[in-house]
């Protein structure tokens, strides 16, 4: 698969041979063996066309909690960077330069919490240059508690526009404009953790690109103490790249180190505090990261982890058998997870672990990721050199 095509439309847009090989070349790059990619039981089988039930009708619509209030954004407006959103620390030495992005999304404002609550105590480095990114404070202005979901862009998903083909292309958009704007930022980042929260019950993880730097760095991150220990790489996204997908990130012989971090549920002070914890680990470690791939120390193991298969949901009426949580894992190969139209949607291999689950997809729209744990410990290239 070529580069311009995995950063265009992921895994998931390929045809079904080469996602296939696709897929199981990444399992190789994670570790794992051949035999650990292959399935135990078909994904979808067909059901009888007639049945009592139509499942995914005349429910209700979700009620979401905001037992987080947003946050006030105001001192972000122009910035001494002139730039909106955009507040940067130089140390005026020699050293990695650190980037962190949040609210790529309007309604995901737990990460303006947290990079306002830094702000405000201010910060006093000892190398490098640190730059905070607040990436879309217009689809913020928006955000309306009754009906908080609607602020998650203006025009389109901000996190799928970071391929350059739509960078330097020359269709506009709210979102895009933003990303050219910011771009420059993201293109001299030596590390870059991008905040994100979830809209649906799920444990925190972090996600990182199939490229070996940017695993150390999650992994780097996962072993501090109350951070997510799990380390997701996932197989993309169809609608295109995100911010950690950047060429800057994903060239082969590149230096610049991504990941990004699913705090926990979008309204909730639980996610400020993970999305806290994940800064100052990687403020504390960004030397030891940057030039040897590791930190120096930790409080736990990462577990890495790997996904299969993105279940697209096919029909207005997916459903799941019960409302999953993200980070759930199903022991039998087997096992029911959803309806999807006439299709009933099964794990296909024992042990299953489940990402994200969109509790209400439409129609195209991504509805759970399906994904395997790796049997062996991450080990960064200087480790294993070691």
């Amino acid at each position: 698969m070529s580069y311009a095509l995995w950063c265009s439309y992921g895994f998931a847009g390929l045809p079904d041979e080469e996602r296939s090989s696709s897929c199981q070349s990444v399992l190789e790059w994670a570790g794992m063996s051949c035999k650990a990619g292959q399935r135990h039981h078909p994904i979808r089988i067909r059901q009888p066309r007639l049945s009592e039930t139509l499942p995914g009708f005349g429910q209700p619509s979700p009620v979401f909690a905001v037992s987080l209030p947003p946050p006030d954004l105001s001192m972000w407006r122009m910035p001494p960077a002139g730039i909106p959103g955009v507040w940067i620390f130089d140390s005026g030495r020699s050293g990695p330069e650190i980037v962190i992005t949040a609210m790529v999304h309007g309604n995901e404002y737990a990460g303006g919490w947290a990079l306002e609550n830094f702000r405000r105590r201010g910060l006093s480095l000892t190398s490098g240059r640190l730059t905070f990114i607040l990436a879309n404070l217009e689809a913020f202005d928006r955000f309306d508690i009754r009906n908080p979901v609607l602020a998650r862009h203006v025009d389109e998903d901000l996190n799928r526009l970071w391929h350059s083909t739509r960078l330097n292309g020359r269709d506009h958009s709210s979102e895009l404009e933003r990303a050219r704007q910011l771009q420059p930022y993201i293109a001299r980042a030596d590390l870059l953790l991008d905040l994100h929260s979830t809209l649906w019950p799920s444990e925190p993880l972090f996600i990182a690109s199939p490229r070996q730097r940017s695993a150390e760095l999650a992994c780097a991150l996962a072993a501090g103490r109350n951070l997510p220990q799990t380390v997701l790489t996932d197989l993309g996204h169809q609608g295109g790249s995100r911010l950690i997908e950047h060429a800057h990130f994903m060239s082969p012989g590149g230096t610049g180190r991504s990941c990004l971090l699913e705090a926990g549920f979008h309204w909730e002070a639980g996610t400020v505090t993970v999305m806290e914890s994940a800064i100052e680990r990687l403020l504390v470690q960004a030397e030891a990261i940057h030039l040897r791939g590791h930190a120096t120390q930790g409080a736990c193991e990462p577990e890495m982890a790997v996904v299969t298969d993105n279940i697209i949901a096919r029909h207005a009426d997916f459903s799941f058998v019960r409302p999953w949580e993200g980070g759930v894992t199903i022991p039998k190969a087997g096992t029911p997870l959803a309806h999807d139209g006439h299709d009933l949607i099964y794990t296909p291999y024992d042990e299953c672990l489940l990402i994200m689950p969109n509790l209400r997809p439409r129609r195209g729209q991504l509805a759970v990721r399906l994904a395997r744990r790796t049997a062996a410990p991450f080990r960064s290239q200087a480790e294993a050199r070691s």
